[in-house]
């Protein structure tokens, strides 16, 4: 028997027991684990959702009985001080020693904290472990701002945790852009004013000189005389590798730290592995799990005696979601190999930035970075690790094809070996070959047969991906079901909860869910539960967006737009001088949009109860511009002054926007009707549009405008005004119940089979026989319809929730406007000066 001793129970040290215990049993390698926390391994990379829970059980990677279960024995608090590698023996600071045929270092790695002056005070931590956050979490309590140290993927998420804490937040970074080893200058400035439109702060190119305060700290003095103010700080300035052994025992280090090892990840003693942050392999300590796990699975293969697999090397690319924001980053991202050809995207609105760079001969993907949406970076990644051609305009692989074929590639153009999980090192041929020789039928069979998407879980939409086209190449029907979680389509879901009367995340979960949820189905359900019950969306508050949290859409520098319903565009006088008088007061700057309503921007959160109160009490009502529901039912002048006009645009208008006011939906919802067919009021870009004839309207449907423009459908022609309200009831109820999360109804009827003619036939035609169901559906939604901000701020528990601070009801101070043109814009965060 070969007796195996790790030091250290992290992500690496659990991976590795995993993937030992899963080829040799206890009679053939006993297994012996020190850790040095007081838990077992838990999850590093989703550390931060500890703030949301702070539950150690959800985190950890396995309960203490798994290592029984396997044997494998694990003692925690237990601190490895001396190796003797003469003797093959450890020693732990209990003075308790163990002998080893083979060792394994996985010491992870520690926080670089800088040599800065007052580095020890109070009030100044660290970013890694559990008990760290659980001091943040405590300190926190009693301050009202927090600085972290550091711009990279860790401060940023520990800006994160700082903003869920309710503090004023601010990122120090001394480089002179943020994540500079993933992102070039344009795309690091997408995600600065990204990051800064939700509140944070971003100080680039600043070196900090000492940290002030009279035993605690207070603020922060930088090398160019300038100071920040501020209660706490994290330090997150990356990390050294846990290598304090390695003096003592006689083992050699990399240049950066770590213990040196070779392709097998033995270091200058053939008994003794080091993986992950530990090791340095060719002076390079990889920060990432992957190539930790992949570290992992070549040290098995070692101490098992087959020697064949070694470790050469890992790819470095990322894919995460900071603070919401997407971005990710892939091969040569920066473009540094010499003649490398940069096609950009850029979109300041949206706030998307693309960028791939070419091999010079223009035949092969180099790399590229994504800003604000990856939805391709799967593919992308694959492309480029695999050396697959390019399509014929190479710009179609950031923009999508524009008109006719693409000719790009697909999933299944990839080769079997190409690596999809990273993590597990799972191919595509291994997942293929589980679907079908396994007959696999759902993807969580896929995930636990093959491993792919359990670890960091950034290739999980591809493992859906490719579990969708192998089902579809072997003839099968694929359920697109929402998520992990919960093994049904949004429509199963749909059904469950009105059928079941279901009124609460928590109750659904525990029905026919599994786990604890995540971003993807939360946001979903408080969809579906506020599309079926049109219940007051507050109630949902874990689980909504960030804009119905507040019933208001966060704008550029942390400030929130206030929106009223101005329905078809019509107002009187004496609405519009109390609009004027609330943006007065208020210092708001107005705006008349293309939706035929004024915006009013930069209230602060504190105001949008007496906004709104004073709103209320002049007529208005909430426009739902914050929500996944009716936005607006743009119209013109019609008939009433309109030489052109046929028939009364503007109070058909006005009755349909009333009618389906707050009606939530899977997207936001825009209508038009236009008096003549000289189409004023745009209706054919819209998600529903009527244009008048001589002898009545045309229906169109399935419209939309943004980035990628589709022309609404005629659906009916030449019909009255009621019938019209009919097949509109069922168009929407229909399209409610049947797309996908987060699909436009412009989407959702290109993904429907049949497209408009099914369309038409279900709606108008009634071949389903659903069409009074739809109808009193609908009808049950709008007898229930409520303003939103009226209950808000009629609740003094839901009125409470507007305030920056959780113990006190200031302003955020770090909100500063500057005039323009007789109004006022969000100061420039470089522009902000501090006394």
């Amino acid at each position: 028997m070969k007796k195996v001793i790790v030091i250290g129970n992290g992500m690496v040290g659990y991976k590795f027991c995993e993937k030992l215990r899963a080829k040799a049993d206890h009679q053939e390698v006993s297994l012996l684990v020190y850790g040095e926390e007081s838990i077992p391994a838990y999850d590093r990379v989703h550390l931060s959702e500890y703030f949301t829970n702070q539950s150690e059980e959800k985190l950890l990677m396995a309960p203490a009985g798994w290592y029984a279960e396997n044997d494998i024995t694990l003692k925690t608090g237990q601190l490895v001080t001396e190796i003797d590698k003469d003797h093959k023996m450890v020693r732990t600071h209990t003075g308790e020693t163990e002998a080893y045929d083979y060792l394994i270092l996985a010491t992870g790695s520690r926080p670089m904290v800088p040599p800065i002056k007052g580095v020890d005070k109070k009030g100044v931590f660290v970013y890694r472990t559990i008990e760290d956050l659980d001091q943040i979490i405590a300190y926190a309590k009693n301050v009202k701002r927090g600085a972290v140290l550091g711009g990279g993927l860790l401060g940023l998420e520990a800006a994160k945790a700082l903003m869920d804490l309710k503090l004023d937040a601010q990122v120090v970074e001394f480089a002179s852009r943020l994540m500079p080893r993933q992102l070039d200058e344009a795309g690091s400035n997408m995600l600065k004013s990204k990051i800064e439109s939700l509140g944070i702060e971003i100080l680039l190119n600043k070196s900090t000189s000492e940290i002030q305060g009279n035993g605690k700290l207070d603020g922060l003095l930088f090398a160019d005389g300038s100071r920040l103010d501020t209660d706490m700080l994290v330090i997150s300035c990356g990390i050294i590798s846990r290598d304090e052994l390695a003096v003592q025992a006689g083992l050699e280090t990399g240049k950066r730290g770590g213990f040196k090892v070779n392709s097998q990840l033995q270091t200058n003693d053939p008994h003794i592995y080091a993986i992950g942050e530990a090791a340095s392999y060719n002076e390079m300590v990889y920060g990432l799990v992957a190539p930790g796990y992949d570290m992992a699975d070549t040290v098995v293969d070692q101490v098992l005696g087959s020697g064949e697999k070694q470790f050469t090397g890992a790819d470095m690319s990322t894919k995460l979601k900071l603070i919401g924001v997407e971005v990710g980053s892939f091969g040569d991202a920066l473009g540094e190999i010499t003649g490398s050809v940069p096609i950009v995207f850029e979109d300041k609105n949206t706030g998307i930035y693309k960028r791939i760079n070419l091999s010079p001969d223009r035949k092969k993907l180099l790399g590229g970075i994504m800003v604000g949406d990856t939805s391709a970076y799967g593919m992308l990644l694959q492309i480029t690790q695999n050396g697959m051609a390019l399509p014929p305009n190479p710009e179609d692989l950031i923009l999508g094809a524009r008109g006719g074929e693409s000719g790009g590639n697909s999933l299944m153009d990839l080769p079997d070996t190409a690596q999809i999980c990273s993590c597990e090192n799972v191919t595509k041929g291994d997942i293929v070959g589980a679907i079908k020789d396994q007959e696999l039928t759902d993807l969580q069979q896929v995930r636990t047969c093959t491993k792919a998407g359990t670890g960091c879980g950034a290739c999980s939409p591809m493992v859906g991906d490719i579990f969708t086209a192998t089902l579809k190449s072997m003839g099968q029907v694929v359920r697109k079901t929402i998520c992990a979680h919960f093994d049904y389509t949004r429509q199963e879901l749909f059904s469950l909860i009105k059928v079941k009367g279901i009124q609460s995340f928590d109750e659904l979960l525990d029905q026919y869910g599994s786990g604890d949820g995540c971003e993807t189905c939360k946001p979903a359900v408080a969809s579906l539960m506020a599309s079926i019950w049109n219940d007051l969306i507050l109630k949902q508050d874990t689980i909504q967006d960030t804009n119905d949290r507040f019933l208001a859409n966060i704008q550029k520098g942390g400030s929130y737009s206030v929106v009223p319903r101005v329905a078809g565009g019509e107002i009187t006088p004496d609405k519009l001088i109390a609009m004027g008088q609330v943006a007065k007061k208020y210092d708001l700057y107005t705006k008349i949009t293309g939706g035929q309503r004024i915006d009013m921007f930069g209230a602060r959160l504190n105001d949008l109860p007496a906004i709104w109160r004073e709103l209320i009490d002049a007529g208005f009502e909430s426009g739902h511009a914050y929500g996944k529901s009716l936005r607006t039912v743009k119209s013109c002048v019609g008939s009433t002054w309109c030489r052109y006009g046929l028939h009364d645009s503007v109070s058909f208008a006005i009755e349909i926007e009333n009618r389906y006011k707050g009606l939530r939906s899977p997207h936001k919802l825009k209508g038009g009707v236009s008096g003549c067919r000289r189409e004023c009021a745009e209706a054919q870009s819209k998600d529903f549009g009527l244009i008048a004839t001589e002898i009545g309207y045309n229906l169109y449907v399935c419209g939309n405008g943004g980035a990628n423009p589709q022309h609404a459908k005629l659906l009916a022609g030449d019909i009255d005004e009621k019938t019209a309200i009919k097949y509109l009831d069922r168009f929407l109820m229909f399209y409610i119940r049947t797309a996908e999360p987060l699909n436009r109804t412009a989407v959702w009827l290109n993904k429907l089979e049949g497209g408009i003619d099914y369309l038409r036939e279900v709606v108008v035609n009634d071949s389903l026989g659903l069409g009074e169901e739809l109808e009193k559906d609908m009808q049950a939604l709008i007898a229930s319809y409520h303003c939103e901000w009226k209950e808000a701020i009629e609740d003094e528990g839901m009125k409470a929730r507007f305030r920056h601070f959780s113990n006190s009801d200031e302003y955020d101070p770090t909100q500063q406007f500057v005039p323009m043109r007789e109004m006022k814009k969000p100061a420039e965060w470089q522009t902000v000066t501090k006394d």
